[in-house]
Order: C-alpha cells, then sequence, then structure tokens
C-alpha cells in the first residue's frame, strides 16, 4: 500500500505543523505517514481524512494484484 497523504496534504494547502496539531500526534509522525514508512491509526485515519475532506480510501493507493 502506498501513503496519497502528502499529495492530500499539499493539494489542500495545509502544513504538517497544523495537520499534526489537528490530530494530536508530532509532526515526525505525520512524515512518517507520508513517506509510508509508518501509517495512521484507524482513528486518526477518519479524523485525518475528515480534516482533508476526502474519503479514508483517497489515502492510499493499493498495489494490484496481478492475479486478480
Amino acid at each position: 500500500m502506498k501513503s496519497k497523504i502528502g499529495f492530500w496534504i499539499e493539494e489542500k494547502g495545509y502544513r504538517k505543523k497544523y495537520i499534526a496539531k489537528q490530530l494530536e500526534v508530532t509532526p515526525n509522525q505525520i512524515s512518517n505517514w507520508i513517506s509510508g514508512r509508518s501509517f495512521p491509526t484507524i482513528e486518526k485515519a477518519f479524523k485525518l481524512a475528515d480534516l482533508l475532506e476526502v474519503k479514508v480510501d483517497d489515502l492510499y493507493e493499493r498495489k494490484k494484484n496481478p492475479h486478480n
């Protein structure tokens, strides 16, 4: 799974520091989510999606399974 969080943060014109404050996490955590080193909890993902006015599914790009 690939993170599209950075795309949406940039698209909406937010700064990582603002997003971090709204979600009560550190800016470093936001950077990790953007890079795909880690992912938000389900609760944080829903809060982030609400803040960015997107669906949770929009925050990620799933890799296509070549066998499907």
